[in-house]
């Protein structure tokens, strides 16, 4: 593998499209790429060969992103002309609409647009969320390779500082309850294992800390700041090790196999049902 052609390890200024479709996309393993090979090697192969663009969803949580972090593609309010302003159905928006984001901008409607800057509010007011925004460089990403298996890794944080990490997350319900939930159904035990690595590898002498600030995507656009315990992170760091490890076999003989298919498979219900129920 020519390691010469990616970025050296340590931190970069990286556009969306270079981290997400470049070079180093195509050689090195992200936290989302963990996540897939722990899955089937198969499904995180296809999607290395066939790296896609960013989504350019334009929604609320994603300028949202932006707004509060400062940085991405600029925001701009596009009040509609029509009946209804909120629709862009007229061709002069729609074309209006089109070339905006030709030039890299974000078009927001009205609601959006006072949406996304409540939000923006909100996180302000909270005791804990600024603060950990005080300090520190947004969208820097981290290039490493790993000192065990040899694979080059990338990581892009949202909120870098000096002594940690900060992942902005916009979310439909951002309570405790809910959370608990989303930390392991999406993974973000791995993410956060993963990124703490690629600090420790750009900065060794330092330990540092990751901390997620979770905010609701509708009024009145609540915040949740938590992190995760020594004992959750240390799950997420043994399933990083292993899919590096898949990621060296892998590679190494070029067979990225899909699900287990040595037999037909059974599937029990769930715990939860009750056995009067079948």
């Amino acid at each position: 593998m020519d390691l010469t052609t990616i970025p050296a390890p340590g931190v970069h200024d990286l556009t969306d499209d270079e981290y997400f479709t470049g070079e180093l996309a195509r050689v090195s393993l992200s936290s989302t790429g963990v996540r897939e090979l722990l899955v089937a090697p198969a499904k995180f192969r296809w999607n290395q060969q066939h790296p896609q663009p960013p989504k350019r969803t334009f929604d609320v949580g994603h300028a949202a992103h932006q707004l509060v972090l400062g940085a991405g593609p600029e925001l701009v309010l596009f009040p509609g002309t029509g009946a209804n302003p909120e629709a862009w159905q007229k061709k002069d928006d729609i074309a209006a609409v089109a070339a905006l984001r030709a030039e890299g901008k974000v078009p927001l409607r009205r609601s959006d647009w006072d949406a996304v800057h409540a939000m923006a509010e909100a996180l302000l007011r909270h005791p804990h969320a600024p603060k950990l925004l005080s300090r520190g460089e947004p969208e820097k990403t981290l290039v490493w390779v790993d000192e065990v298996t040899g694979v080059p890794c990338r990581a892009k944080a949202d909120w870098l500082r000096p002594d940690g990490i900060v992942d902005y997350k916009s979310a439909a319900d951002a309570s405790l309850t809910s959370l608990r939930k989303t930390v392991w159904n999406l993974g973000y035990f791995v993410q956060a294992a993963f990124y703490l690595r690629g600090f420790r590898a750009c900065f060794p002498v330092i330990e540092p800390f990751f901390a997620f600030t979770a905010q609701e995507k509708d009024a009145p656009y609540l915040v949740q700041t938590f992190q995760l315990p020594e004992r959750y992170l240390a799950i997420g760091d043994r399933r990083c090790a292993e899919a590096l490890e898949i990621y060296r076999d892998c590679a190494a003989a070029d067979i990225w196999p899909g699900y287990p298919s040595d037999d037909i498979h059974e599937i029990e219900p769930p715990a939860w049902v009750r056995d009067e129920e079948y």
